[in-house]
């Protein structure tokens, strides 16, 4: 995707739809001339609310506030200004039509406001994701975990992790430059000191259960078993609304049906599935085949079977997978003894050890997210790629190609922060931002 930096861009900054107050943003050379024609200050300050008329030449649109800040001293480090107006659609499609006549102004795409921070250095790519985060965060984890990284968490962390290395590589292209020299034995032990504990950091950083990434995607629990298991009716029962339609006719459920929670300040979808059975009909057995297909990528099974029946194990590609054996339909069965869970929605016996059971799993899975948690896949490869690099950078005597493999692992890293930015990975991180972002 193309853009043209040197244009002016616009955007109705705030949800659409009325309300008291609509704000809209516009970043670019053209602010200046846009604050002359369009409002009645005579001296605009910056950073200061202008209490002024917006107007189209001599038709008055609207009267509100007008804040203006100066590059670099802006969200975007250009020329940007804020228009606090009335929230009613007429007044915003005015303003934005309006904007629409100067020279080289248009709409902003999405995250454009956010992309052009990027490339003007007021932000990395890791500080505009966490902004992208934050603004979808719909628990208190996830916003915990997106301001922490709108903040510099990471991209603190990973710019030392360059300086070491940059440190290192300086050392040893000056080497490679005058060869008459030698390393010194204490340098050459100090820097792979250096790399073996920057390797071991990042062995810790990979090693955290993608519990960052949970938080922000959301844990997926799936409910599965036999017809008439009583999947629907303990779906119903934990998010405590009749979501899944719940009937005495096996295979009543055909289709996926999801349903988000928040538990303890975590994402949770819970899925109810078709019920698992052989010879099943045409339009059920496709059923079937999604909901093992969906067991596949989830991050915990709880797996029914009515008291009265053995408990059949799951098809062998989902062991791995972390599960919950129940028995339901407990209050039919008052004698039954198992070592699973027994569980009644009608009596709710054994629901509170069921909710403990799901929030023990949780916590154990999120128990080693930090201030540093990786929240992308993106981020992840990266460092399994910088990681091999280093690991490879101690192997090599020769000190060319340590000095290769040192500049790999960097540049690795860079990608994350955008130190090493490529227009394909601008436009794939930016293309889900809001248009006002």
């Amino acid at each position: 995707m193309s853009y043209d930096l040197n244009d002016t861009i616009y955007a109705l900054a705030s949800g659409k739809g009325r309300a008291g107050v609509a704000v809209i943003r516009i970043s670019g050379k053209k602010v200046p001339l846009i604050l002359k024609n369009m409002t009645t200050i005579k001296k605009v300050r910056p950073r200061y609310a202008h209490l002024t008329e917006i107007k189209n030449n001599q038709t008055v649109l609207d009267k509100g506030l007008v804040i203006y800040f100066k590059a670099p001293h802006s969200w975007t480090g250009e020329d940007v200004a804020e228009f606090h107006i009335h929230g009613g659609k007429a007044v915003i499609d005015a303003v934005l039509q309006t904007l629409s006549t100067f020279p080289e102004t248009r709409p902003a795409d999405h995250g454009e406001f956010s992309r052009r921070a990027v490339l003007n250095g007021k932000m990395d790519l890791t500080e505009a994701e966490g902004l992208m985060d934050l603004i979808e965060a719909d628990t208190t984890l996830q916003r915990q975990q997106a301001f922490a990284q709108l903040q510099g968490n990471l991209k603190d962390l990973y710019t030392s992790w360059r300086s070491l290395l940059k440190h290192h590589m300086a050392y040893l292209e000056a080497f490679i430059d005058f060869p008459e020299e030698e390393i010194p034995p204490v340098h050459l032990q100090k820097m792979n000191t250096d790399i073996e504990e920057l390797s071991h950091q990042i062995a810790l950083h990979l090693d955290d259960n993608k519990a960052g990434e949970k938080v922000r995607e959301g844990f997926h629990i799936l409910l599965l078993g036999e017809p008439n298991a009583g999947k629907s009716s303990l779906l119903n029962k934990l998010v405590q609304k009749e979501v899944a339609i719940v009937s005495k006719t096996a295979g009543t459920t055909r289709d996926i049906i999801e349903t988000y929670l928040e538990i303890d300040g975590l994402p949770v979808i819970f899925s109810d599935t078709a019920g698992l059975r052989e010879n099943a009909e045409e339009i059920e057995a496709e059923g079937i085949r999604r909901a093992l297909k969906k067991a596949q990528d989830a991050d915990l099974i709880l797996h029914l079977s009515p008291a009265n029946c053995p408990h059949k194990a799951l098809p062998k590609n989902l062991s791995k997978i972390p599960q919950i054996p129940i028995l339901t339909k407990a209050d039919l069965y008052p004698d039954i003894k198992s070592k699973h869970l027994l569980l009644s929605v009608i009596t709710n016996q054994g629901l509170a050890e069921l909710w403990d059971k799901i929030k023990e799993f949780l916590h154990q899975t999120t128990s080693k997210a930090s201030a540093h948690a990786l929240t992308r896949e993106r981020y992840r490869v990266a460092l399994t790629e910088a990681y091999a690099c280093l690991k490879t950078a101690l192997t090599e005597e020769e000190i060319e190609l340590k000095a290769e493999q040192l500049r790999l692992a960097n540049r690795a890293i860079g990608r994350i922060t955008g130190s090493i930015q490529t227009e394909e990975l601008l436009d794939v991180i930016f293309k889900d931002f809001c248009i006002g972002k």
